[in-house]
């Protein structure tokens, strides 16, 4: 079983628990329905809106995935979501503009009614559905508006997270670093306790060994034997 110190790759990929997951899935599901119900069949915009809408969704779930070995990932793809929802916004704004149509100010009684009904802990289209597909354009675009800036604001939170937490924990490189040179720490000291002792070299007392001196020639007396 590993310890805690070698599980250098942390839980990740909880993202139906992340706020802007939730609020981007509603964005999606309310865009797909009001394109259905407000735009001709074959209208170019209901692609471009659509897929914005599921780009905010689908890069917060591949960030999430992909943050257990890569938070620059992360932060890149939950940037990616944000982007696609703003497109998503001027959209809404614009098809309220062309058709002048009326664009609730922020603290107007409705979008703070709207907001209100966000506040809710797992949001879920069907909080909205009564709205969405009974009253008209306006009202249902302006819903969306408000959604999608309910969602961008928890995105920007997000990646300000994210960005403090790679600063002070670094990445999947500095991770597996130091999980590696504290297993080599850790290995080191067992090996050092698990070496057998040294048996000391038997030394000689001075004299036991003949001196190199005493296997040479005596010397040779000038003009007679040895």
């Amino acid at each position: 079983m590993s310890t805690p110190e070698e599980n250098f790759i942390p839980p990740h990929g909880n993202y139906q628990e992340l706020l802007s997951y939730q609020k981007a899935e509603v964005v999606y599901d309310l865009t797909f329905r009001f394109c259905e119900r407000f735009f001709k069949k074959g209208d170019r915009t209901i692609d471009q809106m659509v897929q914005a809408a599921r780009s905010g969704k689908q890069n917060i779930v591949e960030g999430s995935k992909a943050s257990g070995t890569s938070k620059e990932m992360e932060i890149k793809l939950t940037n990616v979501a944000r982007a696609s929802l703003e497109e998503l916004l001027v959209d809404y704004q614009d098809y309220l503009r062309f058709r002048d149509l009326k664009l609730w100010p922020k603290d107007s009684m409705e979008a703070q009614y709207v907001r209100k009904l966000g506040n809710k802990s797992h949001v879920t289209y069907e909080t909205y559905r009564e709205f969405c597909e009974s009253r008209p354009a306006e009202v249902v675009a302006n819903i969306a508006i408000c959604l999608i800036h309910q969602t961008n604001y928890l995105l920007d939170q997000q990646i300000r997270r994210l960005e403090k937490d790679f600063v002070q924990h670094g990445g999947l490189r500095e991770r597996m670093t130091r999980v590696r040179l504290a297993w080599r720490n850790r290995n080191q000291g067992k090996k050092g306790n698990d070496e057998p002792p040294q048996i000391p070299r038997k030394t000689e007392p001075p004299g036991s060994h003949p001196s190199p001196d005493s296997h040479k020639p005596s010397p040779k007396k000038p003009g007679g034997r040895r």
